[in-house]
């Protein structure tokens, strides 16, 4: 008989997600036939054999899927979402995911899986310039949703880097092909800034719900304990991630999550100064600043004008 250590160590591993160091690999965790190329592959979801995945998934490269039609939950972190529509999304090395699919539900899907290594992208600049590309770090549910333009112009990039690698390797293939991925992360680039826009209702809502929050945050009186929030904070009790806050942010307002925090600060700094008595060390503890100093600093680039100086005009 087990104990209950041996037990509780069974159910662990159970649920520990499976890692996917390469993309052959993967392959054959699908049912696809081996990869043309070890580094980079582009598959239909219709010749994906076994799509669910109950323990989940860990890709040692980056995978890049249009999804159409999956009548399933996919699962990232903790948290579920469904896909019903045509949407394309991203997800980074050692990033956890995993796809359930509805009772009774089996493949094909609909859609297209672009898989990279990142040894694929060594000695190129989209080595270092891909992880400057913020959707990558955006969560599941803030996919890209895309317009029947935009998914044949995804689709058209993805057939081009397939019939590329499909066809003899020579000393230009990996160039056309980097090219190639370089064109896609524009056009994403772009319609990632378009659904900002065009998803207005739902942005301002969010817009909205950070003035609450900062509001929220400034206004109890354990702020001097907790400190200054952070665009992290924002973002958790939003329920988005933070580099998903900050390019909505800045495309709506033209400033980052941290701009907004400080605007708050200032707005909350200039009416204790206004209508207390209280001294500019009190108001900047009060505030959550540790060190005076750094409070007087940041009032004065934000305003131009000294703590004392802002009080001054008002006598």
């Amino acid at each position: 008989m087990r104990n209950d250590f041996s037990i509780i160590t069974l159910l662990m591993k159970r649920d520990i997600p499976k890692r996917i160091k390469t993309i052959s690999e993967f392959h054959r965790l699908k049912g696809l036939p081996k990869p043309l190329h070890p580094l980079i592959s582009v598959i239909e979801f219709k010749d994906i054999l076994q799509m669910a995945d109950d323990k989940g998934m860990v890709l040692d490269f980056y995978s890049i899927a249009l999804k159409k039609d999956l009548k399933g939950k996919f699962i990232y972190g903790q948290q579920e979402y469904d896909f019903d529509e045509g949407i394309l999304f991203f997800v980074s090395p050692g990033q956890v995911f995993r796809v359930d699919l509805k009772k009774g539900m089996k493949p094909p899907h609909l859609g297209w899986m672009l898989l990279v290594h990142p040894d694929f992208l060594w000695k190129t600049p989209l080595a270092k310039s891909i992880k400057e590309y913020e959707y990558f770090d955006y969560a599941v549910n803030e996919a890209l949703f895309l317009s029947d333009k935009e998914e044949n112009t995804i689709i058209n990039i993805f057939q081009n880097i397939h019939q590329e690698y499909q066809s003899n390797i020579d000393k230009f293939s990996q160039d056309l092909i980097i090219a190639q991925l370089e064109l896609f992360f524009k056009f994403a680039d772009r319609f990632y800034h378009r659904q900002f826009i065009t998803r207005k209702k739902v942005n301002h809502q969010i817009l909205s719900k950070v003035e609450a929050l900062l509001n929220d945050y400034f206004d109890k009186e354990d702020v001097s304990k907790k400190g200054l929030p952070t665009p992290q904070y924002i973002a958790d009790g939003l329920n988005i991630s933070r580099n998903y806050l900050s390019s909505l942010l800045k495309v709506l307002t033209g400033q980052n999550t941290q701009h907004h925090i400080h605007e708050k600060l200032i707005e909350k700094a200039k009416e204790k100064l206004s209508t207390t008595n209280l001294s500019v060390s009190e108001i900047s503890y009060a505030l959550g600043f540790e060190h005076p100093q750094s409070f007087s600093r940041l009032f004065k680039i934000k305003t131009t004008q000294s703590p004392l100086e802002f009080r001054q005009s008002f006598h």
